[in-house]
């Protein structure tokens, strides 16, 4: 018997809060449940206070916000480019916030510091930032290279895919010929990591997905009419360049800023949208709450699985994304003429 269509949302939330408990309560450090829920009540050993209040809440906010900007500007870049592979690394945004971030730390400590070589010293306060400045100056340049080409999805895709290409092997080709030991947080960087996060990055992002989720009602008609052509979207009397600028924004902004917190995490924003769309079935209006649920708990369920098998030695939740999601993108190749 096939569960009705509009009780997948309930479900997907009661899973997401039963994966941010397992979170909460399941790490490399063994804390009895008892001294979790006494800290979650406001007591407990200083300890247990520093383990969860300042080591996992920190890192599962973050991860949980990461994990809705990913796949929310999955599914706009699927929608306007009518592309069903098309994810944040589409329009350069990871490729542009790598190349930034590993330009911020080779002039800040290489060229200004040259004489400090740990990497407790990196200023990586200011890497959120420089990431997004990245990414959503790679998302402009690939929009205004489509713009003076007629904006139109597959010139989007083009653009990206080239612009993308070779910022990647800019970044590359720096992280190579940098040739020292301080490479070692990049490297974390670039494979997806919600390690040693912080409440400030979970500030950092709380902007970005509260004012991004207030944006997608406003979109939501537009965003149905960009699924087609051009002319057709118009004849519903709507702007399609102006529209479209306005969604891919929003998404560049997600992706950007989600990219420089924690790192191009992969396949959340491919993947998620995919799967809101099956959960959803013909229902489109359930595909927008299930593709922010599902991001949560993609990502969350990934930290989590990172976390216990590597226990000290985690497993960067990149990885895990990347290990899960390799099945999903292969059963869409084959249903992809």
């Amino acid at each position: 018997m096939h569960l009705p269509r509009r009780s997948m949302l309930p479900i997907m939330l009661a899973i997401a809060l039963l994966s941010l408990v397992a979170a909460i309560f399941l790490g490399v450090v063994d804390l009895p449940a008892a001294d979790v829920l006494a800290v979650l009540s406001g007591k407990g050993s200083p300890e247990a206070q520093s383990i969860i209040l300042d080591i996992r809440l920190p890192r599962i906010v973050t991860g949980v916000l990461a994990g809705i900007q990913f796949a929310v500007a999955g599914l706009l870049l699927q929608t306007i480019t009518r592309n069903p592979l098309a994810d944040p690394s589409l329009m350069g945004v990871s490729q542009g916030a790598t190349l930034t971030v590993t330009l911020f730390l080779l002039f800040t400590v290489y060229i200004f510091n040259p004489g400090e070589n740990t990497v407790a010293e990196l200023p990586i306060a200011w890497l959120p930032v420089a990431g997004l400045a990245g990414g959503m100056i790679a998302g402009g340049i690939i929009y205004m290279l489509a713009f003076r080409l007629e904006l139109s999805p597959l010139r989007i895709t083009l653009c990206g895919v080239a612009i993308g290409a070779i910022l990647h092997a800019l970044a590359v080709g720096l992280i190579a010929g940098w040739g020292s030991a301080r490479i070692e947080i990049i490297l974390e960087w670039l494979s997806g990591s919600l390690y040693a996060r912080t409440w400030d990055h979970a500030l950092f992002l709380l902007p970005f997905t509260v004012v991004g989720l207030l944006i997608l009602p406003l979109i939501y008609r537009p965003l149905i009419l960009l699924q087609f052509d051009a002319q057709v979207a118009r004849s519903f009397g709507i702007s399609y360049r102006r529209q479209f600028s306005v969604v891919l924004l929003v998404s560049c902004a997600l992706a950007a800023s989600a990219v420089g917190a924690v790192g191009p995490i992969v396949f959340v924003g491919l993947v998620v949208p995919h799967l809101a769309r099956f959960l959803a079935g013909r229902h489109f209006p359930l595909v927008l709450p299930l593709t922010v649920v599902l991001g949560a708990i993609f990502v969350t369920l990934g930290d989590l699985i990172g976390r216990l098998v590597g226990q000290a030695e985690e497993v960067p939740i990149g990885v895990v994304t990347a290990i899960a999601g390799v099945p999903v993108l292969l059963a869409l190749l084959r249903k992809i003429p």
